[in-house]
């Protein structure tokens, strides 16, 4: 018999909160989180907003060594799982051969990557932190909750840039479905609000740069999109044998039902023409899921606000769902959030499961002038009471990966 498996904990710190309450709460009510950058003196660049985390404070969940000792991505990935083992209930120490952490980040330690540049070249290569590597690299998030909690299945990081933790989430559920864990730690996180980020994003056209306004920056499908905002955070969930969290009593937020993958083969950048790449991870999915199409409610897109991405993501929506397609709902919660990359996935999949919770569609904001080439129900400013049984989370990252994980209420 296959084994299920069920989303029981949901860990989230973003530039709308630092915790899953806060956080839901701002996208029920379409709460914008871009605003001016403080996190570094921004005035000679180009893009001057972004979508910051606010008031997080690493020592609430670390002590002052392991802060000095950690970069921002690792310590927001520390905080989520916190949270996110905390709401399972999860008695990790009495199975830590079966439970795997695979948890990614699209850039890992950019901040201090930029700090030891400057260490290096005005202080000498002695001066260079031993710590500098740890803090750096992107598997380490994966390596420091593995420690934390002892888990000792399967560890490791994905890195697929904006894809990445929807196909942590997604081989997460793969590992538990062939019986090489039981649960898992799973999702991604991002810290790369940096002067040099920032930067290279601008260099490459690819940011809103409505500094004036920074609440309407971010704005999913609309003719006068301009660009994402860069959003920073971590989205963890935790994966369970559902047979293992029904005789625990554990709360079951959704039912993880499919999961595929693809590849454009395309660009560097742009999606392949018309999203033909994430229409076939569609397909796959759904056939995975052994689910037609018109069961589907709701979509979480990755709607990221550029004008190539909404318009190729909803041209595959609309090849793969047809007619149904002018049916079912869409929105894109990076509306609020921004572009969380590497995290994107995990706080998106998180929302559509706390969507089906609760019967709520968060709302694509700042939508204004509709595009006559996205012309689907993306969910317009508010959110929306809905009977939704069945929602699923596109991601799509530069290189040309996709993913998309599809949740259902749980039953039976």
């Amino acid at each position: 018999m296959a084994i299920r498996v069920g989303i029981t904990g949901i860990g989230l710190v973003t530039p709308v909160g630092n915790d899953t309450a806060s956080t839901w709460n701002a996208l029920r009510e379409g709460r914008s989180g871009v605003a001016p950058i403080e996190g570094f003196d921004a005035s000679r660049h180009d893009v001057r907003i972004a979508a910051e985390v606010k008031g997080f404070d690493p020592l609430e969940y670390l002590d002052r060594k392991e802060v000095r000792r950690t970069d921002r991505f690792i310590q927001f990935a520390l905080a989520a799982t916190r949270q996110a083992v905390r709401d399972s209930g999860l008695d990790i120490a009495t199975m830590p051969d079966d439970v795997a952490v695979i948890l990614g980040s699209g850039s890992g330690g950019l901040r201090v990557m930029e700090d030891q540049f400057h260490v290096l070249f005005d202080r000498g290569p002695d001066r260079i932190s031993p710590f500098f590597i740890p803090m750096m690299t992107l598997d380490m998030a994966a390596g420091y909750v593995s420690m934390a909690y002892g888990a000792r299945g399967p560890n490791f990081a994905t890195v697929s840039a904006c894809a990445t933790s929807a196909h942590a989430i997604g081989e997460a559920y793969e590992t538990i479905r062939r019986g090489d864990a039981r649960a898992a730690i799973a999702g991604g996180t991002e810290a790369a609000i940096t002067p040099m980020t920032v930067a290279a994003f601008a260099s490459m056209h690819a940011l809103s740069r409505r500094n004036g306004d920074p609440e309407h920056a971010s704005r999913p499908f609309d003719a006068k999109r301009d660009g994402f905002v860069i959003g920073e955070g971590a989205g963890i969930v935790i994966l369970e044998d559902l047979e293992l969290a029904r005789a625990r009593g554990a709360h079951v937020y959704a039912e993880v039902i499919g999961y595929a993958a693809t590849a454009d083969a395309h660009h560097i950048t742009e999606p392949a023409p018309g999203g033909e790449g994430l229409a076939r991870a569609l397909r796959r999915a759904l056939k995975k899921a052994e689910l037609a199409p018109e069961r589907v409610d709701y979509i979480n897109a990755h709607g990221t606000s550029t004008l190539f991405n909404d318009r190729d993501e909803t041209a595959a929506i609309k090849a793969v769902f047809g007619d149904h397609a002018r049916t079912l709902a869409v929105s894109s919660t990076k509306s609020m959030t921004g572009h969380l990359m590497g995290a994107a996935g995990g706080l998106e999949i998180a929302a559509t499961a706390l969507a089906l919770r609760d019967g709520v569609l968060p709302p694509t904001i700042n939508y204004e002038h509709p595009d006559p080439a996205c012309d689907l129900d993306y969910v317009p400013n508010s959110a929306r009471q809905a009977d939704i049984r069945v929602a699923l989370s596109n991601s799509m990252g530069f290189g040309g990966h996709n993913a998309v994980v599809i949740l259902s209420k749980p039953e039976g």
